[in-house]
This record gives structure tokens, sequence and C-alpha cells, in this order.
């Protein structure tokens, strides 16, 4: 049990370490929060889109369940204290507590969106998927309690890009662990031909449910996440359009490869600031050029999706994995 929880422990003092450091740097906590909310986002469908195989285009669905579920807690527990701990502390500790109820309300809708609609394959899944995402984002814009049309404002910002960060290693542990699990090994099997794996006595409708579940766990915590850091927390921010984006990634950096999904979505998260950047440079500082980057964004992804798909298809980096090529290379060193 020390042995297992001990990367957990080293990752948490390193963000702690990393939060005191940088945290006076406000738009870069703010940015590297945002690369980290879609780190997890993309690991996390990973696990559904590339290790079993389904094609899940729902995802902005859970965050937004994560995000709301996350922000009202915070907002119910904004006044209350731990008495005996800092106030620090205290705050950091409700916070987690509105991260786990975020993620615990995704996965009990993933499980409920997932038990009736995973025996479907394909395209129809990704309808179904498609369905539950909309319906979640026109539920929380009617909403008044939620905010409306206006959006959820006043929660309490209190994760830090530290908290952000700790949360994408707990992801990408488990990513990586599950794939080296029995439970893994089915749901690769899944991927490959499920009706091969259900004749060998895998219970795939089980094991997609599970997927789902888990997946849908992590996205809402993303989106609880995300709405500790942005001042409103609005409708507009769980389209169907994000769910792509995050589709994208996964793509563009390889179906089943943890590692793709996390470079690939750093990269495209930090895309639109850099061209940001390059806009106003060339127009001599003009602000509105900038503010087209969200006009040719989607534009420029799908350019980036066509030339990757026609020049390697499998991904940036297929099914393959950095700590892979780090094992091969001490093997090696070792010979």
């Amino acid at each position: 049990m020390i042995r297992g929880a001990a990367p957990a422990i080293l990752a948490a003092v390193a963000c702690i370490a990393l939060q005191a450091l940088l945290g006076e740097w406000a738009f870069f906590g703010y940015l590297a929060s945002l690369v980290g909310v879609n780190v997890i986002l993309a690991v996390s469908l990973n696990v559904i889109n590339g290790m079993t195989g389904q094609f899940s285009i729902g995802h902005a669905g859970f965050m937004a369940v994560g995000a709301y579920t996350g922000g009202i807690l915070s907002l119910a527990t904004a006044q209350d204290r731990i008495g005996v701990l800092p106030e620090v502390v205290s705050d950091q500790l409700f916070l987690v507590g509105s991260l786990c109820a975020g993620g615990t309300v995704a996965a009990l809708c993933g499980l409920i969106v997932g038990l009736p609609s995973l025996r479907l394959r394909g395209d129809y899944l990704a309808i179904v998927t498609l369905g539950f995402g909309e319906i979640i984002r026109v539920i929380v814009q009617n909403t008044q309690a939620l905010g409306g049309a206006l959006g959820l404002s006043g929660v309490p910002q209190r994760a830090g890009f530290g908290m952000v960060w700790f949360w994408v290693f707990l992801v990408v542990l488990m990513a990586r662990r599950l794939a080296a699990s029995p439970h893994g090994r089915s749901l690769w099997a899944i991927r490959e031909d499920e009706v091969a794996a259900e004749a060998m006595g895998v219970d795939t409708t089980s094991y997609k449910v599970r997927a789902f579940v888990l997946s849908s766990f992590f996205a809402g915590v993303a989106g609880a996440l995300f709405a500790h850091f942005v001042p409103i927390v609005n409708p507009g921010s769980f389209t169907f359009v994000k769910s792509m984006e995050i589709v994208v990634m996964i793509v563009a950096g390889g179906l089943g490869s943890t590692t793709g999904a996390f470079t690939a979505a750093v990269f495209l998260t930090l895309l639109p600031e850099g061209m940001r950047s390059l806009f106003t440079t060339l127009g001599g500082g003009d602000p509105s050029l900038a503010q087209k980057v969200d006009q040719v964004r989607m534009p420029i992804y799908g350019v980036l999706l066509v030339l990757i798909m026609l020049t390697r298809p499998q991904g940036i980096f297929g099914t393959h994995e950095a700590w892979d090529a780090v094992a091969r290379w001490r093997k090696k060193a070792r010979a």
C-alpha cells in the first residue's frame, strides 16, 4: 500500500513546492491550470475511445456535471472552516471534497448513460453520448438555480495550478496502471475485436461500463477544477465544440496512447495563446487581431487533423508510451 501510494505522495509534495514558487505569476497559473484540465479530459477520454475502442463525443457533458456540482458545493461551504486547521489547509480540504463530489456525480451520470447505451457500438454510441452532452447543457442553461444562461458566479477560487497538476498526475498514473492490469488487457481485447473477446469469456458490456464510469469520474473532477479557477462557469464552456476539441486531442496524439493524449492536449491548448501573441506582434499591438484567434482556431484544428490522418493515421504516438521507451533504453544501457 505504501509503495502504491508513494508516487502520489511525491507528486503532491512537488506540486505544493511549485505552487509556492510560481504562485505569484497569475497568467502562468491560469494557463497552466487550463492546460492541466484539458490533459485530464484527454487522458480520461482516451480510456473509452483509445483503450476500449468506443466512440464517445459527450465528454463536455460530464465536465459540466462536475463543474456545477463542485461549484455549488463550494458556494455552500464558502464560509465554513475546520477550526483546528489553518484557513489555507481548511480551504484545500473543502476543495478536495468538492472535486470528489463533482467526480462522483459525473461517474453516476456515466453509469446511468452507460448501462443502457454501451450495448450499442460505433456511430450509435456516439449519437447517445452527444445527446447526453446537449441535454446537460440545455438543462443547465434553463435552470435559474444554476445561474441560467449567465452562468454560476462567485465560486471560491481555491484551485491553484498545483492542485490541477496533482490530478493530472493521478489520471496519468491511473491510465498507466489500468493499461498494465488484467482489466486493462480486457479493455484492449475489446478494442481489437469485441466479438472475439466475448467468445473468450470477457464480459464486454461490464468492462465498457466500468471504463465509462472511470472516465466520467475524471471528467467530472476536471470540470470541478475548472469551476474553481475561472470567474464564471457558464453553459457556453461545455458545448459540442468542447467535446470535439478533446476528441481531436486524442486522435492527433494516438488512440490508446496516454503519452499522445497528454502531448496533444498540451500543444493544442497552448496553440491559441501562441497564435494570439503572433497576431498581436504582426498587427503592431492591435488587440482586434488577437480576438480573431477563436474564429480561426477550429479550422486550424481541422487542417492539422486532416494532415495527421493523411501522413500518420494512427496518430503521432500510435499506441506507444514514453515510459516504454525509457524502459527499453534502460534495458539496453544495462546490457
